[in-house]
């Protein structure tokens, strides 16, 4: 398929002589005189590349580009290359044009040849560009799917250790990612907080099974351990450079808002959003799941217990997220079942 190639000049014998170049070269050329009319077209169609003057009256060609990516952006498309012709021997003028983000600048009178070839070498480059941002967009999504399917792996085998907990830290990730989605982060950070939700408990791996699995009440001792696994888990996922924010889930989702929490008694704002919303999934899972002491509470306990922790173990606003959540469900089912359904987003 031919490139497309719009023409913008308020000189038509000027169009018509770009014209006929490009039509030699097998390219389409799409002739247009002002900006305005650029900026009609680009409301429904597209191009490979833009010949723009500088110098027309009403819109000259910087405000036209302007005017272009502007409205690019709102339409969401991609920025169509642009080359600058001018008559003009001005070095302002084609700095200010390679700054707007001008692909290349050519001056009037031109050789045929050369401005086939600039247009040709031009829309090349950029068309390896986009190749190679889709290769490593490609690439990079390959990895984090590989990352995650080690991710959720690990939360596993943390999940094994517990009779009773079996995919409790996929629910607590997927309600903590529910939970910022309707707080209003963008895609990568809900994403980032579900990564760090899968491994909250990572800490405990270092704890002992049979504390882990003990029917009954803990002594002061065994609970003693138990709270070192936030520490434990910090100190594990710190080894994961390239996501330093894994440690914040896995140390501090045992905090309180009140600050009677631990391990450091961090209180309010001081602990970071991401440990709050994690505190607040993880124990309405712990509420809505089977013990070896109970079975999962009624949803309506579990409502009363998120409310009337809301400004002391839990933060307000991610507090009012959650019980929305559980307003929702009427036939409650965001909980352990046998099946293991899992929360649907």
């Amino acid at each position: 398929m031919p490139y497309k190639i719009v023409v913008v000049d308020d000189d038509p014998s000027m169009i018509a002589a770009i014209r006929n170049i490009l039509i030699s070269a097998d390219m389409k050329a799409v002739p247009m005189t002002s900006g305005k009319v650029l900026l009609d077209f680009i409301e429904v169609q597209s191009a490979d590349l833009i010949l723009l003057d500088v110098v027309m009256p009403e819109m000259d060609g910087f405000e036209t580009l302007t005017a272009l990516r502007e409205k690019e952006k709102r339409l969401g498309k991609k920025e169509i290359p642009v080359i600058f012709l001018t008559a003009e021997d001005n070095r302002f003028i084609e700095t200010k044009a390679l700054e707007l983000g001008a692909m290349d600048f050519i001056k009037k009178p031109f050789v045929p040849e050369i401005l086939t070839l600039r247009v040709t070498r031009c829309i090349e480059l950029i068309t390896l560009q986009n190749e190679l941002t889709t290769e490593v967009k490609k690439k990079t999504k390959e990895n984090e799917q590989l990352f995650l399917g080690i991710v959720k792996s690990l939360a596993a085998a943390i999940d094994a250790k517990d009779t009773y907990t079996n995919g409790h830290s996929v629910r607590v990730a997927e309600y903590s990612r529910e939970i910022a989605r309707r707080a209003g982060y963008d895609d990568d950070m809900q994403q980032r907080i579900y990564i760090t939700g899968l491994l909250h408990d990572v800490g405990k791996i270092g704890v002992p099974d049979a504390i882990i699995n003990k029917e009954g009440k803990l002594d002061d001792a065994e609970y003693g351990i138990i709270k070192m696994h936030p520490e434990k888990g910090s100190r594990i996922l710190k080894n994961i450079k390239e996501m330093p924010e894994l440690t914040i889930g896995a140390r501090w989702h045992h905090e309180r808002y009140d600050g009677k929490g631990y391990p450091e008694g961090l209180a309010g704002d001081k602990i970071p959003e991401e440990a709050r919303i994690i505190a607040v999934a993880d124990s309405y899972d712990a509420m809505t799941s089977n013990r070896s002491y109970r079975r999962g509470m009624p949803q309506e306990k579990v409502r009363s217990e998120i409310e009337k922790g809301k400004g002391s173990q839990f933060d307000p606003f991610f507090a009012d997220i959650m019980l929305q959540m559980i307003d929702e469900d009427t036939n409650y089912e965001m909980r352990e079942k046998d099946n293991e359904e899992r929360l649907q987003i």
